[in-house]
């Protein structure tokens, strides 16, 4: 009899067998031109992923981390500002206010996982530049009550971080078209991920777009013309074709991780002892990760492990915990759910090539471990 495949937490594997002839070939294409910066794929996702998202204008980046950089630079952050963002995220999240010297104001998350809208008000103050909401493991925070909030104070620009939202859907409108500015992230375990870093920035202001432009070659207007301070934050010309590659399928796939993240939760939350972050009726989550919330999270893990079935934890520490960010945020009120989500959450195999066979094994592993 033979052995079953091992479950993998993010089959990225799995994915290239069904791409292989399509990524193979665009990654021929830019060998034979040899355009590997700013070659004409870079041009070609940009307007494919705009239209996507339903904006105007879409900035092909390095990462997603320079893609909120280049985000805050455009809008002039600096010394003295602060940006309201959420405790329970990547550091990438808070690293990128602190570079430029601005500081993190910590909000504290709600049932869903991310940023609390109530709380946000009572956190501006007139060093308020930005609002960074969070869309954690693929669902949107509540865009529409956060902007509300941003206009009714002078129009404060939100920035969506959303590295793991790609795909998702707030109130009909596409992750990174729901705010000022959408940024997201094609590390390869994302939803829509590339073969190495990249992001991209989404916009509808025109003035904007050219700001971000610039500084992601080094603040030129033209060449060797330098109108602002900028970064080297281009998108790999390889990278870009292998995400028109994957765009071609995109679509399945998000529908496929809809479908996987349902059957998950339909047999995860009559659990005991397990808990979900709880999801917007309506909106579509990518689960970039499946994640569940459990008082004995080490002891599951553990379990699950030596059953075969990996795990992560997304995320241990809360920002104002890590040791370099301590005495760089602000925190307005304690940020309990955030510190007890830290202690609590676990993250579970998710991707759209997951088979039935195997959510059965992982659910019924949590289930004996709950039973036990």
């Amino acid at each position: 009899m033979n052995a079953q495949p091992p479950i993998r937490f993010i089959d990225l594997a799995r994915q290239y067998e069904q791409l292989k002839p399509e990524v193979d070939a665009a990654i021929h294409r830019v060998l034979d031109h040899g355009q590997y910066i700013m070659g004409p794929e870079i041009a070609q996702l940009e307007t494919r992923l705009a239209d996507y998202v339903g904006v105007e204008h879409c900035i092909g980046v390095a990462s997603g981390t320079e893609a909120l950089l280049i985000a805050l630079m455009a809008l002039d952050i600096g010394p003295g500002d602060e940006v309201i963002t959420t405790p329970f995220t990547f550091i990438a999240t808070a690293e990128v206010i602190a570079l430029l010297g601005a500081t993190p104001v910590l909000v504290d998350i709600d049932a869903s996982c991310n940023v609390d809208p109530a709380l946000i008000e009572a956190a501006i103050t007139d060093r308020t530049r930005a609002i960074m909401p969070v869309a954690l493991y693929g669902q949107c925070a509540d865009m529409a009550a956060i902007n509300e909030i941003a206009a009714r104070h002078g129009n404060i620009p939100v920035i969506e971080d959303a590295a793991q939202s790609f795909g998702a859907t707030f109130s009909g409108d596409k992750s990174c078209g729901v705010s000022t500015i959408g940024c997201t992230s094609f590390f390869p375990s994302k939803p829509l991920g590339c073969y190495g870093d990249g992001g991209a920035i989404f916009t509808r202001d025109a003035k904007l777009a050219t700001a971000m432009r610039e500084i992601r070659v080094h603040g030129q207007e033209r060449r060797y013309y330098h109108t602002r301070i900028g970064v080297g934050g281009r998108l790999d010309t390889i990278q870009a074709a292998i995400l028109l590659a994957k765009m071609d399928t995109f679509e399945e796939e998000v529908r496929a991780r809809v479908a996987i993240g349902d059957k998950y939760r339909a047999r995860l939350r009559d659990i005991p002892g397990i808990d979900l972050p709880l999801l917007r009726q309506g909106d579509d989550c990518v689960w970039a990760q499946l994640t569940i919330l459990t008082d004995e999270r080490d002891a599951l893990a553990k379990h699950l492990n030596e059953a075969g079935v990996p795990t992560a934890i997304h995320y241990p520490v809360p920002l104002h915990h890590q040791p370099a960010y301590r005495d760089l945020c602000r925190l307005p009120a304690p940020v309990p759910h955030a510190e007890s989500a830290a202690r609590r959450v676990l993250s579970l195999p998710m991707h759209p090539y997951l088979s039935d066979a195997e959510i059965d094994h992982i659910v019924e592993t949590v289930e004996r471990f709950q039973k036990a």
